[in-house]
């Protein structure tokens, strides 16, 4: 029995010994400047050689991104072109111009123009236009085309009319078809919070006046909360009613969504 105890504990130094020395000569690998590649945890294989001021390295992952598409807006109007019409009915939008971007800002001149290239009309294409020297973003808003100022820059969220300070929000505008103008027909325009739901100040007045006791004006405007008030306690004992009918007449409750009334 102790000659087999014997053998077994040789055996067991021996396995001992080798694994020694095997990690000692892994070691001396490590440092003699050969790289290594190891596996990431997402699939990609990274370069490690170690430094001769540290021997502990973090691996480093090379990586490409893709940049992402952008998308540039078109400076003409989006209207379609007509062919095969007369020259002269042509609107501003299908016109090449000879416009000067020295000319005096505010003052009158007589441009000529033809069709864009691809454009196919009937008659004289030498056509003589009236051009009143200033930028598509500097004309009035009456000849602009914007989209509705409702969507807030900051909260990418419908903006609130009420707000204090009033909310500014940033609009696309695009010139009307007839206008002359320099630069992009279409562009960017900061204008203040301006959209309305539907809620009109005349029904929200008559309702305050006569079923405000049992909430009727604020369930109409979205305030559901205190209508549930206003109708369980009768309208606060009639004082809630009156003071509401005041709000509501001079313009303080207003929609709750933050909109215009109509």
């Amino acid at each position: 029995m102790a000659t087999y105890m014997g053998k077994f504990g040789r055996y067991l130094f021996s396995i001992f010994w080798s694994v020694l020395l095997l990690s000692m000569k892994l070691s001396v690998l490590g440092q003699d400047g050969t790289s290594t590649n190891v596996m990431v945890t997402d699939g990609t294989t990274a370069n490690i050689t170690p430094s001769p001021q540290d021997n502990t390295t973090l691996p480093t992952k090379s990586t490409t991104t893709k940049a992402a598409p952008t998308s540039k807006s078109p400076d003409r109007g989006d209207l379609p072109c007509p062919d095969n019409v007369r020259c002269e009915d042509l609107e501003a939008q299908c016109l090449e111009c000879n416009l000067n971007e020295t000319c005096i800002y505010g003052r009158e001149y007589n441009v000529t123009c033809g069709p864009m290239p691809g454009i196919k009309c009937i008659g004289d294409n030498k056509l003589q236009r009236m051009f009143k020297c200033r930028y598509c973003y500097q004309t009035d808003d009456e000849i602009q085309a914007c989209t509705p100022a409702i969507k807030s820059d900051v909260t990418s969220s419908r903006c609130r009319v009420s707000a204090s300070p009033q909310e500014i929000v940033t609009v696309n505008c695009t010139v009307k078809h007839d206008v002359i103008c320099l630069g992009g027909r279409t562009f960017y325009k900061r204008k203040p919070c301006n959209w309305t739901s539907g809620h009109k100040y005349s029904t929200a007045l008559i309702l305050s006046i006569t079923l405000g006791g049992f909430g009727g004006d604020r369930f109409y405007l979205g305030y559901w909360q205190e209508g549930l008030g206003k109708l369980f306690s009768f309208g606060g004992i009639g004082v809630w009613t009156l003071v509401d009918v005041i709000l509501i007449a001079v313009g303080y409750i207003g929609p709750a969504d933050g909109s215009h009334y109509i």
